[in-house]
């Protein structure tokens, strides 16, 4: 179910802050238009930290009711709180979204076995597939292979948003937990990479502004284009490194805005990217033709 380019959904939001859902409706009409193969609400990109309880399960399900099945739909359900990541994988599930994304706990830096008894804890309480988002960059611990195979067993516990940008993981990954375990890219760059090191797909943020040309990318590698994928993967290279000129999402809640999606508008502690930023930002969507 969960292949290709998936994208890591932005919250637009109105210049006040509050959530523009009409935005986000549009956007997810004009994702799945572009070719985009799966949604991923409320991650990091959707602003997850700043949006109370009530507002990301409104989010989730408004990405549900959006996608009305034509997509999957895999809801961010972390917290570095057990019983925290138990309820938001509850609700997505009632919502009707297709699986959950899990980061690793931040902050209390729990052990090996502790980030083991974190997933298996939730793996019971649900029966969505779930993915593991390892990201030790945000979340400061690293799950190891061999924790990430333990889980593996667990019949629901079906793969990996891997966004440590290391291209062995994945093939360690892949020989301790074998090819039905679904692993993902959490990095833009490396994408091409990773699928060659055996990755199924990427959880995109570049995905936001350029859902066709990824989508292409992804379709080229799948029918062993590779010239083809490599010549999409470098016209999106100056729009990789725009999206990340400053702390996610800024610039690509700027690049969507100038899209139509939404205000120019993050919450803090985050604030609007500088000038210099949303220059790069716009110098690049430009070059990659997302822009006239």
């Amino acid at each position: 179910m969960f292949h290709g380019s998936l994208t890591a959904l932005i919250t637009p939001m109105a210049e006040d802050g509050s959530v523009d859902f009409g935005a986000y409706a549009r956007f997810i009409d004009w994702q799945i238009a572009e070719g985009t193969s799966g949604l991923v609400p409320v991650g990091t990109t959707g602003e997850s930290p700043v949006l109370s309880h009530e507002e990301h399960k409104a989010v989730v399900e408004a990405a549900v009711a959006a996608a009305r099945g034509r997509v999957p739909v895999m809801a961010g359900a972390g917290s570095n709180s057990t019983a925290e990541a138990i309820h938001l994988a509850q609700h997505a599930q009632a919502a009707g979204a297709d699986a959950v994304l899990v980061v690793t706990p931040y902050y209390n830096k729990p052990s090996q076995e502790g980030l083991f008894r974190h997933y298996k804890a939730i793996a019971e309480a649900v029966k969505l597939p779930i993915f593991i988002y390892n990201i030790p960059g945000r979340s400061v611990i690293d799950m190891s292979v061999e924790t990430m195979a333990r889980l593996a067993q667990l019949p629901n516990i079906a793969g990996v948003k891997d966004a440590t940008a290391n291209l062995t993981r994945p093939l360690h990954t892949l020989r301790a937990c074998g090819a039905d375990f679904i692993q993902l890219s959490g990095e833009d760059h490396t994408v091409l990479s990773y699928l060659a090191a055996g990755g199924h797909g990427c959880i995109s943020v570049s995905a936001n502004v350029a859902p066709r040309l990824c989508a292409e990318m992804h379709a080229a590698w799948g029918r062993g284009d590779v010239q083809v994928a490599m010549a999409i993967q470098m016209r999106l290279l100056p729009l990789h490194d725009a999206m990340f000129c400053e702390s996610n999402p800024g610039p690509v809640k700027y690049a969507a805005s100038l899209l139509g999606f939404g205000a120019n508008a993050v919450r803090l502690p985050l604030v609007t990217v500088a000038e210099a930023g949303a220059a790069r930002v716009k110098a690049a969507m430009l070059e990659a033709g997302l822009l006239h």
